[in-house]
């Protein structure tokens, strides 16, 4: 048994690699740069963490995603591996004990996102560190084709000038050809290993339905498929709360997950889904990041995301089992339409994006030449309050300022309450003998979180609770306590967003938006969006329209919706196209039945030529224009 198999088996309890897995551990480890293309469910997390526990020193993974980090950085905990994680919702004091922990304690692997690269505490902290791997995780982002696009990835190579000896892994499920390039040339590869594993998951049927009544058809589904497991994809948590709502009436066993719920809710929904308890989760993009649960038969949309990436990545959470599955997408033309209102509005005048920026700062009280690196929690509803902007242009033009590396902004996501302990074991014990008051928190506290000494730690203040018989109220006035008398560093839970200001603020006029971040972005979001809506429009293989996006070769896969109704029909769809005109006017129902055509294929021939303004509606009629 080689090393990197003996850890994998230690550490994660498996016998053998996935495809491409072992190729890449063995890659990283003989000191290569590493390019890894991994579909979604390819397991990419373990192709630099069998890595890291391999070589001697520490791991520097840099992520975009801080709920994928921190679900990551628990996993290894639970494993007994040393692991810190510094985000941009952490207190300078956190940040500092963390980099000291990277440095002297003895850590495998230290998290963190590429913002926090480029604060001269961190870069000071990293060249006294002991790096023996640099992973770069959702790679994509630093390519401006890319469909995250995250300018602070640029910065990453810089890593490579303070330990030029640490090989890179760069791991990523999709990119086109020029993303991939723009990878190896922005992170400064060296002679890199490139492993690209197939997009082709032959297992997986994809349809796409044309519906009016979007909810109608998934709540019909769900009862032809009542006993399998599903995820409904949303795009905004109002959507996710209406269609869970439904399915709960007709008492389907439905959950629901996106970013803003607190851990207890998020842990609560994710076990009963991964148990089988909770059938069809209901979830914005929010879920699936790090979640492999094997038996999924079904992925639907009840709204499409704006790129094939994300779609991509998203459907191929189903049938990670290898057994067969279906990836299914609903809409209607409205949604087209509104997909592109929602893309130019993601794009407020710059002007306005100025205007925006200079109004945060006054409602966060932040002076002119000050704020630099410090975080404060952001209440937007407050804010629209105050300024008269609403949340949604607010939230655009604070998103283009990200891009812009104006700040950093973490989304409204629950921040638990993180404590530790400020003084040493012994001087705690002459505090804790002395004060009744709090003494039973201090015995709880220790025993049942063994690094509060050396890191903070998250807690949970309803578990506490319970535990000590005490109320809300109660535990945070015995919190507040200990951090009066310097006992221990606290941070209260919060709902609320964080900024994080990445420079001074600058005087109102010196802000400059770049083009990259603002014209050029919105041309490929542009792009990526219209190629979204071919995919949904056109009646093409769709196994085969998501490898020509991605540059790969493809063929036919004769099980999407496309493939079976055109081996089911005596026509083609450019047949149809010509013969369907000939036969009106008529009705839908009269067209099935003269051409005996699968419904759903007369849905897109009628809607493709209704787009060419070959035919028109009428009282339920189709006619020639």
């Amino acid at each position: 048994m080689t090393k990197s198999t003996e850890i994998l088996y230690k550490y994660w309890g498996f016998d053998n690699f996935r495809p491409l897995q072992e190729e890449i551990v063995d890659s990283v480890i003989y000191g290569h740069d590493t390019l890894a293309i991994l579909p979604t469910g390819g397991g990419k997390s373990i192709c630099f963490q069998v890595p890291g526990m391999a070589l001697e020193g520490l791991t520097i993974v840099i992520s975009p995603l801080i709920a994928l980090m921190e679900d990551q950085v628990q996993n290894l905990r639970k494993k007994g591996i040393k692991v810190e994680l510094i985000t941009s919702g952490m207190s300078y004091r956190e940040i500092d004990i963390a980099l000291d922990n990277a440095r002297f304690g003895n850590v495998s692997f230290l998290y963190t996102s590429p913002e926090r690269l480029k604060t001269e505490l961190f870069q000071e902290r990293c060249k006294s560190m002991k790096v023996s791997l640099i992973t770069v995780d959702e790679a994509h982002c630093i390519s401006e084709w890319g469909h995250d696009f995250r300018p602070a990835y640029r910065e990453i190579s810089e890593l490579r000038t303070m330990h030029p000896d640490a090989p890179i892994i760069a791991l990523t499920a999709s990119a086109t050809e020029v993303v991939q390039k723009d990878i190896i040339e922005q992170l400064n590869l060296k002679t890199p290993k490139i492993f690209a594993g197939s997009l082709v998951r032959s297992n997986i049927r994809y349809k796409v339905i044309p519906a009016q009544n979007k909810l109608q058809r998934i709540i019909d589904f769900c009862s032809n498929n009542k006993g399998f497991t599903g995820i409904i994809y949303c795009q905004t948590r109002r959507s996710v709360k209406q269609v869970v709502k439904q399915l709960r009436a007709l008492n389907y066993s439905a959950g629901f997950y996106h970013g803003g719920l607190s851990p207890e809710d998020r842990k609560y929904m994710l076990e009963n889904w991964m148990s089988g308890r909770i059938k069809i989760m209901v979830a914005t993009n929010a879920f699936g990041m790090g979640i492999d649960k094997p038996d999924v038969r079904y992925v639907l949309h009840f709204e499409i995301p704006n790129n094939l990436e994300a779609y991509y990545q998203e459907a191929g959470r189903a049938g990670r089992d290898g057994k067969e599955a279906q990836a299914i997408a609903f809409w209607e033309q409205k949604d087209v339409d509104l997909m592109r209102k929602y893309l130019n509005a993601r794009y407020p005048e710059i002007e306005r994006v100025k205007h925006i920026y200079n109004s945060v700062c006054n409602f966060l009280k932040i002076a002119i030449g000050s704020g630099n690196q410090e975080s404060y929690s952001f209440d937007i509803q407050a804010f629209h309050s105050a300024y008269s902007v609403s949340v949604s242009e607010a939230y655009y033009a604070i998103k283009i300022l990200q891009l812009n590396e104006t700040l950093s902004f973490t989304e409204n996501t629950f921040h638990p309450t993180r404590i530790k302990f400020a003084i040493g074991s012994s001087a705690l014990y002459k505090f804790q003998v002395t004060q009744d008051g709090v003494a039973q928190l201090i015995a709880l506290l220790s025993r049942s979180y063994p690094g509060i000494f050396d890191r903070f730690v998250r807690i949970d203040e309803s578990e506490l609770e319970k535990r000590l018989k005490i109320n809300r109220t109660k535990l945070r006035e015995q919190l507040t306590f200990l951090e009066q008398y310097g006992v221990a560093d606290i941070n209260l839970q919060s709902n609320l967003p964080k900024i994080t200001l990445l420079t001074e603020r600058m005087p109102e006029g010196y802000l400059t938006i770049a083009n990259s971040v603002y014209t050029n972005r919105k041309k490929i979001e542009e792009g990526k969006l219209e190629a979204m809506i071919r995919y949904l429009t056109e009646s093409k293989c769709r196994q085969e329209m998501i490898s020509v996006y991605f540059d790969t070769e493809g063929s036919k896969c004769g099980k999407c919706d496309v493939c079976m109704a055109e081996k089911a029909s005596n026509h083609s769809f450019k047949e149809l196209l010509e013969i369907v005109p000939t036969l009106l006017p008529a009705n839908f129902e009269a067209i099935v039945n003269n051409l005996n055509l699968d419904r759903d294929l007369t849905q897109r021939v009628l809607h493709s030529l209704l787009l060419e303004e070959k035919i028109v509606s009428e009282n339920g009629q189709f006619r020639l224009c």
